[in-house]
């Protein structure tokens, strides 16, 4: 499972204001531990705002999303869009906006406490269908075009994929694995359908069921680096928006 530094932060947040409490209240002394641990309260704060918030920064670990994001990318992903959620216990206190279609979202699945990220295909009272690596929104195709193939992999080709009127691009086998053969759905309220763009590489809510509003982290809007070898240098050729 992956550090929960949300938690981190607010513990040592917590931690830090009590000092500065302690201290202003009994000790008041200008020098020492105390002082300096109490003095790490404000920028804690700060960096407690930001992560939990506004922005939160994260590294792609797997190649679920190829072609859209590679493994190694570094993202920024966008905590205030659907709205304002406590930190640690995500409780909606401020709602903003809903996920769409097409949106590139970070969240935690049903099934653990790990960030994912995929995209939005499904939203409530959606059903989803993938029939032969082609899928269906309510019973409509969302057509697939300019085939493209891929050089390190045969039996793969990259597509444009129109996302009932939002197109990005997408990979997937020319024959169609397990998972896309023959697949059916509804997504129920309060949930959405998330498919990864490397469709027959993706462990997504084909396997583990759609994912309840209110384990969404953010919406995924600009890579920044890339760094996937620790040996080598970081690159910034693939900083931009994501689609």
């Amino acid at each position: 499972m992956d550090l929960n530094f949300e938690l981190i932060l607010t513990l040592l947040f917590l931690l830090s204001a009590s000092f500065w409490i302690l201290n202003r209240v009994w000790l008041q002394t200008d020098r020492g531990p105390v002082e300096y641990v109490a003095s790490l309260a404000p920028v804690l704060a700060i960096v407690l705002v930001l992560r939990s918030f506004i922005i939160e920064p994260f590294q792609i670990p797997s190649s679920s999303m190829v072609p859209t994001l590679q493994k190694g990318d570094f993202i920024v992903v966008n905590k205030w869009v659907y709205g304002l959620r406590l930190p640690v216990l995500r409780n909606l206190v401020v709602p903003v906006s809903e996920p769409q279609r097409g949106d590139v979202m970070v969240f935690f699945p049903p099934h653990e406490q790990r960030y994912f990220i995929k995209r939005v295909v499904g939203l409530p009272g959606d059903k989803v269908s993938v029939v032969n690596g082609q899928l269906y929104i309510n019973g409509e195709l969302m057509v697939q075009s300019d085939a493209q193939p891929v050089d390190d992999d045969l039996r793969s080709a990259r597509f444009v994929e129109d996302l009932d009127g939002y197109s990005h691009p997408i990979q997937r086998r020319l024959q169609a694995g397990r998972l896309s053969q023959n697949f059916h759905d509804v997504v129920p309220a309060g949930h959405y359908f998330m498919l990864g763009d490397n469709r027959d590489n993706s462990s997504d809510s084909r396997v583990w069921g759609p994912v309840p509003a209110e384990r969404i982290v953010g919406k995924a809007f600009a890579r920044w680096m890339f760094w996937d070898e620790r040996m080598s240098l970081p690159s910034f050729d693939r900083a931009g928006r994501i689609r």
